[in-house]
């Protein structure tokens, strides 16, 4: 067996006569998948950091936001950099666990479990947002879904990043970049699919878990997006330290 099959192809191969109860097999592990990403994802790495390393609450800072944004501006950047590998961590995590049972691949021209590894990845980022461990008021997402797109399809990570990068290096607004790359996700992804496997559809759950992905950050960056109309919102600045921002700004202005 290897993580292209998954543990669930490779015995409904070896055991065909068992349809059923691998049906029912594939449910109860689908379920297992969503509820174990879920609350992986919704693990805060920054709160964890800022306790065990700080004796402190990240909350009780700067934007009160707990993402890798206001970790840097509170502690520095080695206390960012952990809170970064955290998120791609459980992220990684969850993709493997889905893996693991439904495979992550394509196996002969027919897609094995990719669909679900998606959902894994999707269900990671609403537990970041929507945390259970934390009145579920979480981050924005965005470097959870960033590590699920670079680990599921890095070519259309890498698209998509080369336009968050011109769009942030010409707007300097970080906000925009990530709510634009969001809703370019599900096309770029679609694109990349009939170009990469032009005989093999793209699995619908992958399609659809791109499209709730685009539409949450959205949601999730509603304040942004108000902000950047009202030519109110805070710009990222190259090569010199950031000005504060305003007491107005402070309250959403965290990207994780």
């Amino acid at each position: 067996m290897n993580l292209n099959e998954g543990l669930l192809y490779h015995l409904a191969a070896t055991n065909p006569k068992e349809g059923y109860f691998y049906l029912i097999l594939s449910a109860v592990l689908t379920a297992t998948v969503i509820i174990v990403s879920y609350l992986l994802g919704s693990i805060n790495t920054s709160i964890i950091i800022s306790k065990v390393l700080y004796k402190d609450d990240i909350r009780r800072h700067g934007s009160g936001n707990a993402g890798m944004t206001n970790m840097l501006r509170t502690y520095g950047k080695g206390a960012a950099g952990l809170t970064l590998v955290g998120d791609l961590m459980k992220t990684v995590i969850a993709i493997f666990f889905a893996a693991f049972f439904f495979g992550f691949g394509y196996v002969r021209g027919v897609s094995t479990g990719m669909g679900i590894c998606y959902v894994a990845g999707l269900f990671v980022v609403i537990g970041h947002v929507f945390p259970i461990f934390y009145n579920f008021k979480g981050g924005k997402g965005v470097l959870a879904t960033a590590s699920m797109a670079l680990i599921l399809s890095p070519i259309p990570f890498l698209v998509l990043f080369l336009f968050f990068v011109l769009i942030v290096a010409t707007s300097k607004y970080v906000s925009l970049g990530s709510v634009t790359v969001a809703v370019l996700y599900p096309v770029v992804l679609n694109g990349y699919f009939k170009i990469a496997f032009p005989t093999v559809p793209m699995p619908g759950l992958a399609a659809l878990s791109s499209i709730v992905l685009a539409i949450l950050i959205v949601w999730c960056h509603r304040a942004n997006l108000s902000r950047i109309s009202n030519k109110t919102e805070h710009k990222i600045s190259f090569g010199k330290k950031p000005k504060e921002p305003a007491a107005s700004e402070e309250e959403d202005d965290d990207e994780e």
